[in-house]
């Protein structure tokens, strides 16, 4: 047993939704741990920016290519980027694309819940597909897909009917992937985080606090005693899970969804 059964030195990882938020955040960690990346969004502007943020904060350059997850043929696109960028063979693929919209499961715009779908679970399948075939080729890959607590246990207020049902569809989108991709050499998870302060969380935060009557600090405070461990998630605390899922340190284990939630699901 050893400490380089994390090290990602040699792999070469395609992020989804790496410009930003949770997927910057694990790109930036999969780079620190020695894998070389490319990050894939659909801006160039917003890939260009997290570039330069990843390299200020661990020194390392990383890729880019901008794509529509939910579109094949830009899938097909950016798998064949990802080859020429990274050497030829990719060997970890991280679906961290998506959006959350929360509307009343009474007045939800159903042309909104068709787009999360397609957002949050039909991208994840089409990136699967695409790579899954590419791993199945070289006997070797790992697919992490980012799901959330949401995927388990619901919200006790109204506004989450569009988040809930797509991220429980990425579970078990996880669960099945790993049974049909396991006999490849391939493992499917899922990173299930609470809600965490991501830049993109900044302003939403703000509404809710000043909604509230109390301060954003107060809030978080507040929003943070509901879990054992007291505190609000950072996208930094979903980094050494997505490396361990990443690592040969995980290579028997496949179809689980790991929570880094601060214990939210253990009482939830």
């Amino acid at each position: 047993m050893s400490l380089k059964m994390f090290d990602l030195t040699g792999r070469a990882a395609v992020v989804v939704g790496g410009a930003g938020g949770l997927g910057q955040a694990i790109a930036e960690g999969l780079a620190a741990a020695g894998a070389k990346v490319l990050i894939s969004s659909r801006k160039t502007e917003a890939l260009e920016r997290a570039k330069a943020e990843i390299k200020e904060a661990t020194g390392v350059d990383v890729c880019y290519f901008a794509a529509d997850a939910t579109n094949e043929e830009q899938v097909i696109a950016l798998l064949e980027s990802a080859k020429q960028q990274l050497g030829g063979k990719i060997d970890i693929l991280v679906n961290g694309q998506g959006f959350n919209k929360k509307i009343d499961a009474i007045d939800f715009d159903i042309d909104v819940f068709r787009q999360m779908l397609d957002a949050n679970v039909t991208s994840f399948m089409i990136t699967s597909k695409h790579f899954g075939r590419h791993f199945k080729e070289n006997g070797y890959g790992k697919i992490i897909n980012l799901s959330s607590v949401r995927g388990k246990i619901a919200t006790k207020g109204p506004g989450n009917a569009g988040y809930c049902a797509t991220k429980g569809a990425v579970d078990m989108l996880t669960k099945q992937l790993a049974s049909e991709y396991g006999p490849f050499g391939v493992t499917v998870n899922a990173i299930g985080p609470n809600i965490t302060m991501t830049p993109m969380m900044v302003p939403v935060f703000e509404k809710r606090a000043a909604d509230a009557g109390v301060d954003v600090d107060t809030y978080l405070k507040q929003q943070g005693q509901g879990n054992p461990m007291r505190r609000m998630g950072m996208p930094e605390d979903l980094v050494g899970t997505a490396v361990f899922l990443a690592s040969a340190a995980s290579d028997f284990m496949t179809g689980n969804i790991l929570y880094p939630d601060g214990g939210l699901t253990a009482i939830g």
